[in-house]
This record gives C-alpha cells, structure tokens and sequence, in this order.
C-alpha cells in the first residue's frame, strides 16, 4: 500500500503560471499527495458533455471527473513536461490520486504531465509555462542572440574592410590637375 501524504504537506501559492501547489514537507518518491475529485460525469447524458472548463479529468471514453469543486486542491496542479508526480489513474473506482515520481523538497512547485490532448487544446496555442520549456525558450533566445552577434560583427569587419579599400582609391585625388599621393599620412604635391 502507498505511503499518503498529509495535508499538511502541501499549499497553495503563487506560480509562474497562476496558482499552483507547494511542498511544504519533503515528499518521498512513489507517496500518494493528493486526490483529484469532484463530481463524476456521463459523457452519454448530453448535458454532461457540453460541459467545458481546464479541470475535466477523464478516467476512460465515458467518466469524466469535474474537478472545478473549490474544495478540490489538486486542480492546482500545474502541468510540466518534466513533472514530479504523475496521475495514478482508476477507471473502476472511478478516482484519481496524484502520486510522487520522485523526491519532492519543501518549496517546490508539484506539477505533472497533462497528456497531449490537453497539451494541444490549452497549452500548445500559448506556449508551454513549465519550468523546462522556459529553460529550453531561454536557451534558444541566448543561441539567437550570439549569433545575430556574430553576423553583426562579421558584417562590421567587411564594412571595415571595404572602408579601407575605399580609403586607399580616394588617396590618389587629383589637385590643380597634379595627382596628389598620401605618404605617411600627408598628402604631397
């Protein structure tokens, strides 16, 4: 039987992406932190399935789990791509408990993988929030930037290049009808 979590062992605060839920307490690997509930419904009552808001959890094609109940915490549970906990899925029971994938320090944000569908529906249009895709984002803006850098320097050096060359044409100037010359800096007639 999984080790459950206290409640005690979680909170919730402010995210990069909203509200989401804390560790208060290490969380070792493979514990049972929280359950996702609310009420339970038929995608066959037509009713139920024009319902449409972010905490629809589906269990299987038919059960569907509207977590939009306050009192259920676990909707604060922001997706990553590389999460810490994972959903433990009960078609049957007709339950869903969040469970740790591995160790989880006081303070950091408890968060797992959506699933694509949602991923496609909500996140893909904005662009992933998680932690790794901003590191991912960042790192590809910084890439970017070194190399806008360096063709911006490379085009200075042919510029500067073709300045000199340009420079080395116009010395020859014609004065009085006399070519001019520079040598050593000085023009001579």
């Amino acid at each position: 039987m999984p080790v459950i979590a206290s409640s005690k062992s979680y909170r919730v605060g402010r995210s990069k992406t909203g509200l989401g839920l804390f560790a208060t307490m290490p969380i070792k690997k493979g514990t049972r932190i929280i359950r996702y509930f609310g009420p339970i419904l038929d995608s066959r009552i037509p009713a139920h399935d024009e319902i449409e808001n972010k905490y629809l959890f589906e269990l299987n094609n038919r059960w569907t789990i509207d977590g939009s109940v306050r009192k259920n915490l676990a909707r604060y549970i922001n997706h990553s791509c590389r999460p810490n906990a994972e959903s433990d899925v009960r078609p049957r029971e007709r339950k869903v408990f969040i469970r740790a994938i591995r160790n989880i320090e006081p303070g950091d944000e408890i968060n797992y993988d959506y699933g694509t569908d949602y991923f496609k529906a909500y996140l893909k249009p904005i662009g992933c929030k998680c932690a790794s895709c901003e590191k991912k984002r960042k790192k590809l803006r910084a890439e970017a930037r070194a190399e806008r850098a360096k063709v911006k320097a490379r085009d200075e050096r042919k510029a500067k290049k073709a300045g000199a060359k340009d420079i080395k044409k116009t010395a020859k100037k014609k004065l009085n009808g006399h070519a001019v010359a520079k040598a050593n800096g000085r023009a001579r007639a």
